[in-house]
C-alpha cells in the first residue's frame, strides 16, 4: 500500500491496484502538487460537505465514473450533478472490493457554498477509516479534540493517522499531539495546515510535541509505503 499526501487534507492511497483519493481539494489549493485533469481515481472518499474538502470530486468523479463514498446528504448532493455514490454515515463500515471504509465521528461543521452564496446542509462531518491489506489508515477529516479518539485506536489499531493540525478551524498542535497519544497510531501524520493564513503552523515542530516520536511530515507529493 502506497499512500501520499498532496496538501491540506487531500490524500492518496494506492492498494491492489485500485486509487483512491481523500477529500481532493485540488483548484485553489497552493499547496497541492497535483492537476485536476491528471487525476483518475477508482475511488473518492469525502470528509464533509465545506468546500476544501469536495473540492474538484464533481468533475474527477464524473470524468472518470469515479465512485464517491461519503454520508447520506453528501452522497445526495453529488448524485443530483451526475456522481456515482455510495452513501454511508457515521459508526457504519462497508467492504468494497479495494478495502473496508468506516466513517467515525468527527467535531466540525459541513455545509457546501455555492456560486451565489447559498449554504447547502451536508449532513454529519465524518473521520475516515481505512483498512485493506491488513492494514488501517485514519484520516480524522476536520474536527476538534475529542476523548473517544482513544477508542477508535482500541476498535481499530491504526497503521497511519493523519491529524489536522492548523488551529482556528480544527485541533492546533497541541490538541492533535494529544489525540495522537490517545489513538496510539504507529505513524502520525500533519495536514489541514499552512493553506490559508489563520491555519498556519510549523509541522516539525508538531513532530517535536509527539511523546511517541512516531511523527512524520510529508510535503506535497512524498509518500510512505506500508
Amino acid at each position: 500500500m502506497k499512500i501520499s499526501y498532496h496538501g491540506h487534507s487531500v490524500v492518496k492511497i494506492n492498494t491492489g491496484g485500485k486509487t483512491i483519493l481523500i477529500d481532493p481539494f485540488i483548484n485553489g489549493n497552493g499547496l497541492t502538487d497535483l492537476k485536476e485533469e491528471n487525476e483518475s481515481p477508482d475511488v473518492i472518499i469525502v470528509s464533509h460537505g465545506h468546500n476544501d474538502h469536495v473540492g474538484d470530486t464533481v468533475s474527477i468523479a464524473k470524468r472518470n465514473d469515479s465512485l464517491v463514498i461519503a454520508n447520506a446528504e453528501i452522497s445526495d448532493f453529488l448524485g443530483w450533478q451526475g456522481v456515482r455514490t455510495h452513501a454511508m454515515h457515521i459508526g457504519g463500515s462497508y467492504q468494497f472490493d479495494f478495502g473496508r471504509v468506516k466513517l467515525t465521528q468527527a467535531f466540525h461543521g459541513s455545509s457546501y457554498e455555492t456560486p451565489d452564496k447559498q449554504l447547502i446542509y451536508c449532513g454529519m462531518p465524518a473521520g475516515i477509516l481505512f483498512m485493506a491489506e491488513g492494514k488501517t489508515v485514519y484520516h480524522a477529516g476536520d474536527t476538534g479534540l475529542f476523548s473517544d479518539m482513544k477508542l477508535i485506536g482500541e476498535r481499530h489499531p491504526i497503521d497511519v493517522a493523519f491529524l489536522p493540525i492548523g488551529d482556528n478551524f480544527t485541533m492546533g498542535p497541541e490538541d492533535a499531539a494529544y489525540a495522537a497519544k490517545l489513538l496510539n497510531a504507529k505513524t502520525v501524520i500533519p495536514m489541514h495546515y499552512n493553506t490559508f493564513p489563520p491555519i498556519k503552523q510549523d509541522p516539525y515542530a508538531f513532530i517535536e510535541m509527539l511523546e511517541a516520536r512516531n511523527g512524520k511530515v510529508l510535503e506535497p507529493g512524498e509518500s510512505i509505503e506500508l
